[in-house]
């Protein structure tokens, strides 16, 4: 999962119909760690997932635009805004389950 800056995220979620998962996290955060670990074995089963991640320390903006409330959260972007937000990840079943639900 390729880590983005605020900037990237920024220019390919503004795109017309363009839809994608963005995990915000923090480094010392040992839940999103846990969260990065469930996503890395979502990956290998479904590796067109489009997801990124990106640390909330350095996208000010992004948070505030779109309300971020804590970490990890998984935001589902449409068109360049946060059409759903995922902050409890239960299991890698349930994360799949919410992934597949909104492709």
């Amino acid at each position: 999962m390729e880590d983005w800056t605020e900037q990237q995220v920024k220019q390919l979620s503004a795109h017309p119909g363009k839809r994608m998962f963005i995990y915000f996290y923090t480094p010392m955060c040992g839940t999103c760690k846990v969260t990065e670990r469930m996503l890395q074995v979502i990956l290998a089963m479904k590796p067109e997932l489009p997801i990124v991640k990106c640390n909330i320390n350095f996208s000010p903006d992004l948070a505030q635009r779109w309300q971020l409330e804590s970490v990890p959260c998984i935001a589902y972007v449409v068109d360049g805004e946060a059409a759903d937000k995922r902050y409890r990840m239960q299991s890698v079943d349930d994360l799949l389950r919410w992934f597949q639900h909104k492709e």
